[in-house]
């Protein structure tokens, strides 16, 4: 972080610019930050634009969406199981809230990549599986990825719904995902509860792996799941409350960012954001998430992996939308394609949770603090 006479008071910390699956973040050094959480935040509100009553935050690097407003801080790890630290920061487009309460799928594969380009992480050409700590939610999360010339591989054929062209793939295993910010994967125990709210009363799914998750029948809230966007209808009104709701039923604050609340129905054949069409062949569940009150363009990786652990949980809302509790490899219908996640069970037991994304750094050196 740097200061003085010829920078107009304006902090420039050393940072990387870098879209890890469907999202964008910046990136530090823990060492570059301040130790102290509130002057942290308030330089990441800064940094991003945030607050900005328009919703665009033109004035910073957020790109005025939740999965465009987001922070990791890396570092070393402290115990010999684990090669990084890192923790996730979702900075809100219209406050100054900064929310810890959940880690980052997509920006995980971005773990690895900027660790190596930051001098935090050093290994040899070939193959590398890198065990990270999340400390959001107190987890292991272990990047498969190809190292070239000491950076992350970026050239491949791997496609990507929702993301332009082709790159390496970078795989993430999520071992004993389950109860990542409650009990457990059924955090009340059970497949379904009832919800009250001020529309009637609502059935819903609470499951807990990489990410607490509401699930929530399109039929029974009015909800078109076809429809690529909620904001701003009533339909959103009313989940946000069923999400509070459930947050409860969890043991959970309602934090903006955790629990997430996603609309579910079988296949169905939808459009997609860049005028396509999804087939209902081509998808196993169709889902709608909301992320910080607005409709997600695709899916939070760690909601894709949440879907896939819920799919195998016998009468629960998702293995009802496919028909079956016997998938383990899940393709999820989202407004940017089909996302595929998977679960692996020893018995009834979550072992772990995998999904496949990739990463690329778009801009490496200092960005400014107002």
């Amino acid at each position: 972080m740097t200061t003085g006479e010829n920078s107009n008071d304006i902090q420039w910390l050393k940072a990387c610019f870098i879209r890890g699956g469907t999202s964008k973040g910046v990136f530090f050094n823990a060492a570059d930050l301040p130790a102290d959480r509130a002057e942290r935040n308030a330089l990441f509100c800064a940094m991003m634009g945030s607050p900005d009553p328009n919703g665009r935050q033109l004035d910073g690097m957020g790109g005025g969406i939740s999965s465009l407003s987001k922070v990791m801080i890396v570092d070393t790890a402290s115990d010999d199981e684990h090669d990084l630290t890192y923790t996730f920061a979702q900075v809100a487009v219209d406050t100054t809230s900064v929310d810890y309460s959940a880690n980052c799928g997509n920006l995980s594969s971005a773990i690895a990549p900027f660790a190596l380009e930051a001098g935090l992480l050093t290994l040899p050409d070939g193959e590398h599986a890198v065990r990270l700590f999340n400390t959001n939610t107190s987890k292991t999360v272990i990047a498969r990825l190809t190292v070239v010339g000491g950076r992350a591989q970026v050239h491949g054929d791997f496609a990507l719904p929702g993301v332009a062209g082709t790159g390496s793939p970078i795989t993430l295993e999520y071992p004993d995902p389950a109860g990542s910010r409650t009990s457990g994967l059924l955090p009340t125990g059970n497949a379904t509860d009832i919800v009250h709210d001020e529309g009637g009363d609502i059935e819903v799914s609470l499951v807990d792996a990489c990410l607490p998750m509401v699930f929530v029948r399109a039929s029974d809230v009015n909800a078109d799941p076809t429809q690529l966007s909620f904001d701003g209808t009533e339909v959103m009104a009313r989940l946000e409350r069923i999400r509070a709701a459930g947050a409860k039923l969890m043991g959970m604050e309602p934090a903006q960012a955790a629990p997430k609340i996603a609309v579910v129905a079988p296949p169905t054949a939808a459009p997609l954001l860049d005028g396509t069409q999804l087939e209902a062949e081509g998808h196993d569940v169709l889902v709608r998430t909301l992320s910080m009150q607005k409709t997600h363009k695709a899916v939070p990786g760690t909601g894709a992996m949440c879907i896939a652990a819920a799919a195998s949980i016998k009468g629960g809302i998702i293995a009802e939308a496919i028909g079956s509790s016997e998938l383990r490899s899940v393709r999820i219908g989202t407004p940017s394609g089909a996302v595929t996640a998977g679960a692996r069970y020893d018995g009834n037991a979550l072992a772990a949770t995998q999904l496949v994304r990739s990463a690329r750094i778009l801009m490496r050196g200092e960005v400014a603090a107002p």
